[in-house]
């Protein structure tokens, strides 16, 4: 595995460390950074796994057009691209005044992640 694709990976299980750590707080948790954290992992394993695979990819928060790129060598991964459409809300917005996420949201968003993440580590993970 070269050194960028590493990187993409350690900081993809930083965030999933985050996220995991936050879901769990019982006295004023912070869902915002559950869903946020969520979709910075999915976002770093994807872009891990197209820097793995050599397919270029723009500076983007969209992970519809991420997981697209990547469908080219991972055809696969299609069953991801619901979850993925809707976790691309939390990139950016949920980060400004007047959104929040609810419980609902962080468990939804955890959820996903951990899925996109069970199907894209293996892959990385090949030499």
């Amino acid at each position: 595995m070269n050194a960028l694709v590493k990187e993409w990976m350690q900081k993809a299980e930083a965030d999933y460390r985050t996220a995991s750590r936050e879901i769990t707080v019982e006295v004023d948790p912070n869902w915002d950074a559950v869903c946020f954290h969520c979709e910075q992992s999915t976002e770093k394993f994807l872009k891990g796994l197209l820097q793995r695979t050599g397919i270029e990819f723009s500076k983007t928060h969209d992970l519809e057009v991420l997981l697209r790129l990547a469908l080219q060598a991972y055809p696969a991964l299609e069953m991801l691209m619901n979850g993925l459409k809707w976790l691309t809300v939390f990139a950016v917005a949920i980060r400004y005044p007047g959104e929040f996420a609810t419980k609902e949201d962080a468990e939804k968003t955890y959820k996903i992640m951990k899925e996109c993440r069970a199907a894209i580590l293996p892959l990385l993970e090949r030499e």
